[in-house]
């Protein structure tokens, strides 16, 4: 049984009386959490890489099917939306392939991120470990997904001739990526805990990341839409999505493009909201996720 923690409240008489508050659901246990659950990362970084053989098991190639699936998808798409929009192919290509790494990263985190309590309900109500623990595994998962996709990255640096671009500005794509994977936390939190006491939060969310792919331009770019329309400010609507601004402070470095400040004040302010509710999530709900699991 958990502790409580008392608390004083003032009546209309002047007179005070304790209020019992469930030491469960006090920042203090949402942040020992946390630290619990970074420190038993043996676990986790164990049963992330299990999932990852799990999955490409009896496999020849094993992981590197990841890399192969997002080339070839990558490929596809590229020539293809290269030839539908009149792009060049050597500039195209790369703003694709950089675009669907990112992209395979912020879509993990929301539909993984939604389901993250839900799929580990044996391990939550067996094994006496952090709830933060699952969320950890979840994002080393998908930073092995992501090392293995960047392989495709390094081949086409050398194939397209991207390394003339890069200079010292691209090493802003390190805390760029560390910030994508900062937000894939908190997500996975908010929508994991969310989903797992309603569970029509993940389909909606399923259909809501469609969306969001269609609007967001991974297969488009604004210069383009600018171009070709008339009125070449209603190419500004894309920046009220917010994973525009999550891809633009990851494919610009990269690319070896010029970085706007405003993407990376957007994703500050998500990022700092983000984990605001997270935090919150984790204090007043943490203790009931193996519950509604």
């Amino acid at each position: 049984m958990s502790a409580a923690t008392p608390e004083t409240e003032t009546l209309h008489a002047g007179a005070t009386v304790a209020k019992i508050v469930p030491d469960s659901q006090t920042f203090r246990r949402a942040f020992q959490d946390f630290a619990v659950g970074f420190a038993q990362r043996e676990l986790w970084l164990s049963l992330g890489w299990q999932d990852i053989k799990q999955r490409y098991r009896r496999s020849v190639l094993g992981p590197f099917w990841i890399t192969i699936a997002t080339g070839l998808q990558a490929v596809a798409m590229g020539v293809l939306y290269a030839a539908l929009l009149g792009q060049p192919l050597r500039e195209y290509l790369p703003y694709v392939t950089v675009g669907l790494i990112i992209w395979n990263v912020i879509s993990a985190s929301i539909l993984e991120g939604s389901e993250v309590f839900i799929a580990n309900e044996g391990l939550i109500k067996q094994l006496p470990s952090a709830l933060s623990v699952h969320v950890y595994r979840l994002v080393w998962r998908q930073l092995l997904f992501f090392a293995h996709n960047m392989v495709i990255y390094v081949v086409m640096l050398a194939a397209f001739g991207v390394w003339r671009h890069l200079g010292v500005a691209s090493l802003m794509a390190i805390p760029a990526i560390a910030l994508i994977f900062l937000n894939s936390m908190w997500v996975s939190i908010v929508f994991g805990i969310f989903s797992t006491r309603y569970r029509d939060i993940a389909p909606i969310l399923g259909s809501t990341t469609l969306m969001l792919f269609v609007l967001t331009p991974v297969m488009w770019t604004t210069k383009t839409l600018q171009s070709q329309m008339n009125n070449g400010d209603r190419a500004k609507l894309a920046e009220l999505v917010p994973t525009f601004h999550y891809l633009e402070i990851v494919r610009a470095p990269l690319l070896g493009e010029p970085q706007e400040l405003r993407h990376w004040l957007v994703v500050g302010v998500i990022t700092l909201l983000g984990w605001i509710v997270a935090i919150l999530a984790m204090k007043q709900f943490r203790s009931r996720v193996p519950y509604w699991v």
